[in-house]
């Protein structure tokens, strides 16, 4: 672990190496688990803004249950996430064959909306928990994503270049140019 501005940041970010292969997991991160997406509190503001935009692109189910639960909900552990569809899919997955993919970020692609996408699964597989005083910033190995860790050490990809636009998205370039010197170091040591 190592401390850059107010993040703490775990060196399997910059150890692991990554990269998605929707071809392999066919985006089993947005239908598997047992939780939606993580969001701030501003993104559920987003999400409530941008959905009459956003639901020409999503499925009956997804859309019955935005109508039901809300754009946005408050999960088991307090936290704030997506909803999902019979506690499986993403309310907002779609399906291109049998490739789930994000209607917010189909949305996006098209220029009907500006925001991309909740920014935890922009950030993937990088999490992001926010303390009082300091965000952690941790690698999150899951077994589905094993093709991932597989084509990224292939390609010798590290997490945080993997994930370069979300993390700068997140924390800004010039705490992102910060932590390439912090790779950089922790490369050459």
């Amino acid at each position: 672990m190592f401390q850059l501005g107010k993040t703490i940041i775990s060196e399997d970010i910059l150890e692991k190496e990554f990269v998605c292969n929707l071809s392999a997991c066919k985006g089993a991160c947005c239908v598997d688990g047992d939780a939606g997406a993580p969001l701030s509190e501003a993104e559920t503001k987003i999400l409530e803004e941008i959905y009459p935009k956003v639901k020409p692109f999503l499925r009956k189910e997804g859309i019955a249950a935005i109508e039901a639960q809300g754009t946005w909900v408050t999960g088991t552990d307090g936290d704030l996430e997506t909803p999902l569809i019979d506690n499986k899919d993403c309310a907002y997955v779609i399906f291109d064959g049998k490739t789930a993919l994000c209607g917010i970020e189909q949305a996006y692609n098209q220029g009907i909306v500006t925001w991309k996408k909740p920014v935890s699964c922009h950030l993937y597989p990088i999490r992001v928990k926010d303390f009082t005083e300091f965000a952690a910033v941790n690698y999150d190995k899951w077994d589905i994503c094993d093709d991932a860790c597989s084509l990224g050490k292939e390609l010798e990809v590290p997490v945080y270049k993997f994930v370069k636009e979300a993390l700068i998205r997140r924390f800004g370039e010039d705490w992102y140019l910060e932590l390439e010197k912090v790779a950089e170091e922790h490369k050459n040591s």
